[in-house]
């Protein structure tokens, strides 16, 4: 009798997004890849830190700067790490999203990609607003002291 193998739980987060920016709304989005990208989002290859998202002129949402690495095992007809790649949500998300991130000093980021349980890349989303210096001070010496409040 054969053992069945244990699903791998792909879950790869954005760290930096939490210190750099307040999340105003998120939201899980499809995306559409191609070849062998699926395959290195299994291997665990994946760079979200630079990531962000832009619309264009026909209103679809399209995500740059993350890197998929190729897939060790392909050939010639490997994907290219850094290009840009389509999201997939419904109309009134985009239209939502448009509209907000319109506004002055939002910007749309992915915190977290992971693979569904019937096999799909999701990358969730957030609208999120740009932090100052002193908001960034501020957090770490809240951490620090929940912290301390616990240890105690």
């Amino acid at each position: 009798m054969a053992k069945e193998a244990k699903p791998v739980i792909i879950n790869i987060k954005n760290r930096r997004a939490g210190h750099e920016y307040t999340f105003l709304a998120k939201y899980d989005a499809g995306v559409m890849l191609q070849g062998t990208e699926i395959k290195s989002i299994r291997e665990g290859n994946v760079n979200l830190t630079d990531g962000y998202c832009t619309f264009d002129q026909r209103g679809d949402l399209w995500i740059h700067s993350i890197r998929i690495a190729p897939y060790s095992l392909g050939t010639y007809n490997n994907h290219d790490a850094m290009r840009a790649r389509k999201l997939l949500l419904n109309k009134r998300e985009l239209k939502q999203l448009a509209g907000k991130s319109v506004d002055q000093g939002l910007t749309i980021i992915p915190l977290r990609l992971f693979v569904t349980d019937r096999g799909f890349a999701k990358i969730e989303i957030a609208l999120a607003q740009g932090k100052k210096l002193y908001d960034k001070r501020n957090d770490l010496k809240e951490k620090a002291q929940k912290r301390d409040m616990e240890r105690m």
